[in-house]
């Protein structure tokens, strides 16, 4: 029996906040596997706040999706035909198989994951991207001391909730901030951040100096804008800064906002640096079985945001930039 595959095309370079009308949803038949090539059905895929740079067309660590390609995005599936002596049917498989139930790839890229370990979303979340970007992004650019002051923002995010219980982990005092009463409480009471600072409802400046009245040690940015803002205010001496991302800026229509009062960086000695995850993808399989290892402990915990259907993606995708994800956010396919 032919298989049919369905999948979103980039159809328009997104204005402002996506739309569906930025995607064509199509149809068609899938292909047989090439010599060295296999076949993967895409059992859930990854909704990440990069997509939304990765669909810009400007310069960026990879190249924007192109109008009429499929949309980029990672997931997690299982191998159902194969011409690549590397995989055989039945293997459970995560890579960059794009927005789509059917992937045939070469095998670049692609890595065998062990479903009776952990269920398959995990691979996704705490031993996917999410978790490998908290891990590298918080001890090799943050490089946490015991007792130092760690924030983070978007804490209760996929990246966020890991990296304050890394921070944990390794003795460090840990402020989230995140948007809404009920995202406080989860990163207190079930990740055992130390204290946590609703954005919505709370003056960020005057809660920072309140719950860090020492200063900020390491401050791990995931949204930019008026919260870098407040944290710059707020550094200690000899401070470090991860820039991982800015899911605030996301959308801007205009110039994104940069902190205007940088000097603190000067002032107090401090250094602001980016992190790219995939620096770091020779060192995954440490960063794994570390984290792993602080899964079984129970110290590291993880919650996924599971929606199901793929024609749900253009809508499912705003949700993390509306703040209605709890967690890794990602699609089950079917």
């Amino acid at each position: 029996m032919a298989l049919t595959n369905h999948k979103f095309l980039l159809a328009a370079r997104p204005v402002g906040m996506p739309k569906r009308s930025d995607w064509t949803f199509t149809e068609e038949p899938v292909g047989e596997p090439q010599d060295g090539e296999l076949l993967v059905q895409v059992l859930y895929i990854s909704l990440d706040p990069a997509m939304r740079m990765w669909i810009n067309d400007f310069r960026s660590y990879l190249p924007p999706v192109g109008i009429g390609e499929v949309m980029r995005a990672l997931g997690v599936g299982i191998v159902t035909a194969s011409r690549n002596p590397r995989f055989a049917v039945g293997d459970h498989v995560s890579g960059l198989f794009g927005v789509q139930e059917y992937a045939l790839t070469d095998g670049r890229g692609v890595t065998k994951v062990d479903s009776r370990a952990v269920p398959l979303p995990k691979y996704l979340s705490v031993l996917g991207m999410p978790g490998m970007t908290a891990y590298f992004g918080l001890l090799d650019t943050g490089q946490p001391k015991p007792e130092d002051t760690v924030v983070v923002s978007a804490a209760a995010g996929a990246v966020g909730a890991l990296v304050g219980q890394i921070a944990k982990i390794k003795n460090c005092r840990v402020v989230g901030i995140a948007g809404g009463a009920e995202k406080c409480r989860y990163i207190v009471q079930e990740l055992s951040f130390d204290a946590a600072v609703d954005y919505k409802s709370e003056d960020v400046s005057r809660s920072l100096r309140k719950h860090c009245p020492q200063g900020i040690d390491v401050y791990f940015d995931n949204v930019g804008g008026a919260i870098l803002e407040a944290a710059l205010a707020q550094l200690r001496l000899g401070a470090r800064i991860v820039i991982c991302g800015a899911i605030s800026q996301y959308n801007n229509t205009g110039p994104i906002a940069g902190p205007s009062n940088y000097l603190s960086l000067l002032s107090n000695r401090a250094t602001m640096r980016g992190m790219r995850v995939l620096d770091y993808v020779d060192r995954y399989p440490q960063a794994g079985a570390e984290m792993a290892g602080w899964m079984a402990a129970g110290k590291l915990k993880s919650r996924e945001d599971i929606v199901e259907g793929l024609a749900t993606f253009p809508e499912t995708l705003l949700k993390l930039f509306k703040g209605e994800n709890s967690g890794k956010l990602m699609l089950k396919v079917s």
